[in-house]
């Protein structure tokens, strides 16, 4: 039987560092660190330019209050914390016209810029049935009426929460109040 002819290897082989031999130094005792109030958790300082806590539910609020105001209609206000994972608040309403719509959002972004809630994203579509203004907590809905019920976003979110947002003149009489 021939014999077999090597083929010369293409790859290089790293060459070995020698080997120091190591010290021997008795181990060390690990020391545990000394306790704090949280323990594992990373302290982090709050960001410069974040609202406070309760900064979103106010300017939910505000939000709905300027979107009846300048004449939206069916303004809802749902607090979604705890079961969305996208966002706290979100503010649904109808408008008349495309041109109303987006001057709403508008005034919306600004009051959002204007309280530390820069917009992620705002989505306007062509036809103007649905825009969106994204301030991660708080989300903001204006809907031509049709899309409006055909999408049904209150009933999407209809385990959460209604937030009071009128103020107090502008909230209907109670009946039994009217008779007199």
């Amino acid at each position: 039987m021939p014999e077999r002819k090597k083929k010369p290897s293409t790859t290089r082989r790293a060459a070995s560092k020698p080997t120091t031999p190591k010290a021997t130094t008795p181990a060390r005792k690990r020391v545990p660190a000394a306790s704090t109030k949280t323990k594992g958790a990373k302290r982090t300082a709050p960001a410069a330019n974040a609202p406070p806590p309760d900064a979103a539910r106010e300017f939910a609020i505000e939000a709905a209050r300027m979107l009846h105001d300048d004449k939206c209609t069916d303004v809802v206000l749902l607090d979604v914390r705890g079961k969305s994972q996208v966002t706290n608040y979100i503010v649904i309403g109808s408008g008349t016209s495309d041109r109303q719509m987006r001057s709403v959002l508008q005034h919306v972004e600004d009051l959002g810029k204007a309280r530390g809630f820069t917009p992620w994203r705002t989505d306007k579509d062509v036809d103007g049935r649905w825009l969106l203004l994204d301030c991660v907590d708080v989300v903001t809905h204006l809907f031509e009426p049709n899309t409006r019920s055909h999408y049904d976003l209150e009933m999407l979110w209809g385990d959460a929460p209604r937030v009071e947002w009128e103020r107090a003149d502008q909230r209907p009489r109670d009946r039994a109040n009217l008779g007199a």
